[in-house]
């Protein structure tokens, strides 16, 4: 393809102004994402250091190993993205990269304050998601493939979401009753779960969309979805009631409700489903806050925080009030590694790593992070709109909506917006079922983006005087009968 046809957008081999079924043309742009990956190292192996500075005065002496297995991660990802997806997006893996890094580095901070290795074991973790990473995009070579198990993955995500309450397996950590105990090891179940809903309700919605964009009753304007057609919400409101009476997983209840709402309205372009999404989800918050202490606890610290600082344990707004306390110090540049003091707030290395960051890098690196998360979900959503299938674009938009309704909940949570959720921030936060899950999902937005922007096969040229040749036998032969 030429640079002008590049430019222009103009298809391969044919004319400017010629009728044509072959859309615009995308460079495989693998240059560019190999030069973004090493700004995001940079941000990574240049944080790693940082924090040895601040913190003991030299750099670390181990920096030149981890560099070279943060670079021989990242390299090793591009390669695969190279070799299997070259149409794929060439930004997001390294928004990725950089967002890991930067956790990585924060959480080591933490580490030297408080002499734990949760760093390395989250190294072990990035390990773990880069090989399922490009383990993901060897094996899936058509995202559509998916559509074939709608079903099944439905029924394994139902599975997996129910494996906490089971006595003997489920553990209660905080809390909250979602992880399972294998061993010496911990899994937090739900975080697959949510990808496989996400295929889930994809294929679901692309089969029975035309009913359910079918209009019942107009009120105000909005046309009202029909009541027979209420059965699949209805189904998803209660399991995310399940989850928040069973579990006591605020976080994921409110994600997983309000991905299938995204998907619904996405899927029908029917306003009227929001209606009642939003009806059923501040019903059913109001009844949990009268039923349930758990809830009631939450939203009463979150609208008293003073109220309730230092209080008996499990009743206190300590991590909130700290967060808050922290961002406030950091000011507008930050204090700087090793002059903040994050390690005051509980869990800063999972939960409430968004309000260490604001601690000592200031708003400036708190809305940077925004701003890379933004874009993330901007890439994942534009995969979305250039997706030829309908399917792929239900699924491209429901990953999207996953870091979207995360990143929501976790900096609503920290600075006090909505109640806390108790969800992660993904890349960011201490935890290795969502580090491998957020990989898993980057694998599979980039499948779907090498999909719908791979350039269409070429059509062969007709030769008209053989088609006027081939009609004229057809008639003879049809007269002669």
């Amino acid at each position: 393809m030429s640079p002008v046809a590049a430019a222009t957008g103009t298809p391969t081999g044919t004319a400017p102004g010629s009728s044509t079924l072959m859309g615009f043309v995308h460079r495989r742009r693998r240059g560019a994402e190999l030069f973004l990956l090493v700004l995001a190292l940079a941000v990574g192996v240049g944080g790693y250091a940082a924090v040895g500075l601040g913190v003991e005065g030299e750099v670390p002496a181990d920096i030149i190993g981890y560099g070279g297995w943060l670079a021989a991660l990242m390299v090793g990802a591009h390669v695969v993205v190279r070799l299997v997806a070259p149409y794929a997006d060439p930004v997001m893996l390294p928004i990725v990269a950089a967002l890991n890094g930067l956790g990585l580095a924060v959480i080591h901070r933490l580490d030297l304050a408080d002499d734990t290795t949760f760093a390395r074991q989250q190294l072990t973790w990035m390990t773990v998601g880069v090989l399922l990473f490009a383990a993901t995009l060897v094996i899936v070579r058509d995202h559509r493939v998916l559509a074939r198990f709608t079903y099944t993955f439905g029924l394994g995500a139902i599975t997996l979401l129910l494996l906490p309450i089971l006595p003997g397996l489920g553990k209660n950590i905080n809390g909250a009753r979602i992880w399972i105990g294998v061993g010496p090891f911990s899994f937090q179940p739900g975080e697959v779960a949510k990808v496989m809903l996400v295929v889930a309700f994809a294929g679901y919605l692309v089969l029975h969309r035309d009913a359910l964009a079918l209009a019942g009753r107009r009120v105000l304007f909005v046309d009202l979805p029909r009541g027979r057609d209420l059965g699949p919400i209805v189904a998803m409101w209660l399991v995310s009631l399940g989850i928040l009476v069973f579990q006591k997983d605020l976080g994921s209840s409110l994600l997983f409700f309000g991905l299938f709402l995204i998907l619904l309205y996405v899927a029908t372009e029917r306003p009227g489903w929001i209606v009642v999404g939003a009806l059923m989800f501040l019903g059913g918050a109001a009844t949990a806050y009268r039923l349930f202490g758990h809830v009631r606890v939450r939203v009463d610290t979150w609208l008293h925080p003073f109220d309730y600082y230092q209080g008996p344990l499990g009743q206190n707004s300590d991590q909130l009030v700290e967060g808050l306390f922290g961002l406030a110090y950091g000011g507008l540049i930050g204090r700087g590694f090793g002059d903040g003091d994050p390690t005051r707030i509980p869990y800063a290395e999972s939960d409430f790593i968004m309000a260490a960051i604001g601690e000592e890098l200031g708003l400036t690196g708190f809305l940077a992070v925004l701003v890379m998360y933004g874009l993330l979900v901007e890439r994942a959503l534009r995969t979305a709109l250039i997706s030829r299938d309908g399917f792929g674009k239900l699924m491209a938009t429901g990953l999207a909506s996953i870091f979207a309704l995360q990143l929501f909940v976790v900096i609503g949570g920290v600075t006090r917006l909505i109640p806390l959720t108790g969800l992660t921030t993904s890349f960011l936060s201490y935890g290795g079922s969502s580090l491998v899950a957020s990989w898993a999902i980057v694998a599979l937005l980039l499948r779907i983006s090498d999909q719908a922007r791979r350039p269409l096969p070429e059509l062969e040229p007709v030769d008209d005087d053989a088609v006027a040749e081939e009609s004229t036998q057809v008639i003879k032969v049809g007269g002669a009968r």
